[in-house]
């Protein structure tokens, strides 16, 4: 099943099922308003929307329309919880060389996570509208899990009925605020602005062979300007699976319905497949040449992130933005 959410009907959209091939979609409006009603009542939503979703596959929906990749909000457009871990510690290694910082031997045992911003995520067409290019303006290419109710101290193995849905992430960093940033000690904060989903969200059996129950063993496909930046198999090298992390996330709190939980950025110790983010590139040039030859984003720089099945076909659609400058709307015209 295929979820994605409408621009229409106020701040959080209006549900619509899209089928396998991504051409085609039907409101569901008529069982459940927003995808956040749905998760609420998965197991009695669920089944229906399931019933809804194979006539649509199967052609049989009179009132189905073309789906439009540009016209729909990020699955959710906003969540009560966004939480983004950091599964594949190759990565993690590399960026914190970058800025002069050693990881702890713990985190190959001990997964990280930070709480980002959630009251409002960017949508997968939409612009990244940033004031400054100094800020050190990178892409992450991510996978990320959306869950039902989590109980409290669940194991990873009871995390993986809580799996839901499944969806691609643009984690916006600012890199070069970054160090300052964690150096009070308090985390993440300015450094981490709105992140984008893809344009649909699926449920793990339309994935196949490809899903194993914690992680998707396919490759994430990141093109910056046209060009293939990267494609690290997701499932290659990842740490820490999707249960793991939902039970670290779990393991002092509840998990509210419409939780959102991120891989971290994708990456394979193997430096052939590429990057899923500016800063492991820059990393691995800083070790091979002895400086980074990349530049982070500039305005005007147009990121593209999807993930292709066996066939060629894209899963979730694709996350697609431009890099563009933010204007205060208080800010003067003289001062322009």
């Amino acid at each position: 099943m295929k979820l994605a959410t409408l621009k229409e009907g106020g701040r959080d959209g209006t549900l619509i099922l899209v089928n396998a091939d991504l051409t085609r979609a039907v409101k569901a409006k008529d069982i459940a308003p927003t995808l956040q009603y749905v998760l609420d009542r998965w197991e009695e939503i669920g089944p229906k929307l399931q019933t809804l979703y194979k006539m649509l596959d199967q052609g049989e929906m009179i009132d189905a329309f073309p789906f439009d990749e540009a016209n729909v909000h990020s699955p959710l457009p906003r969540a009560y919880q966004w939480i983004d871990g950091s599964a594949y510690v190759n990565h993690v290694e590399l960026v914190r060389k970058a800025r002069g910082a050693e990881m702890p031997p713990s985190f190959w045992t001990d997964p990280l996570m930070y709480q980002g911003c959630s009251d409002s995520f960017l949508a997968p067409h939409e612009s990244i509208r940033l004031a400054d290019e100094s800020w050190g303006i990178d892409f992450e290419s991510e996978i990320a899990v959306i869950t039902d109710d989590v109980p409290m101290g669940v194991s990873p193995e009871q995390a993986k009925k809580h799996i839901k849905l499944i969806l691609l992430v643009n984690d916006v960093s600012l890199r070069n605020l970054i160090p300052a940033e964690l150096a009070k000690g308090f985390g993440f904060f300015q450094s981490k602005p709105a992140s984008s989903f893809s344009p649909v969200a699926v449920t793990p059996a339309e994935l196949g062979q490809a899903w194993d129950g914690g992680k998707i063993h396919l490759p994430l496909v990141t093109s910056l300007n046209g060009q293939r930046f990267g494609s690290p198999n997701a499932g290659v090298d990842m740490t820490f699976d999707f249960p793991t992390l939902i039970a670290h996330a779990a393991k002092t709190r509840r998990l509210a319905a419409g939780t959102i939980i991120g891989s971290g950025t994708v990456s394979n110790v193997d430096r052939s497949t590429g990057s899923s983010c500016l800063a492991e590139k820059r990393m691995i040039e800083t070790i091979e040449k002895g400086k980074p030859e990349t530049s982070f984003l500039k305005f005007g720089d147009r990121v593209r992130i999807e993930m292709l099945d066996a066939k060629g076909r894209s899963i979730f659609g694709a996350i697609d933005q431009k890099v563009e400058k933010y204007e205060s709307l208080g800010k003067s015209k003289d001062a322009a």
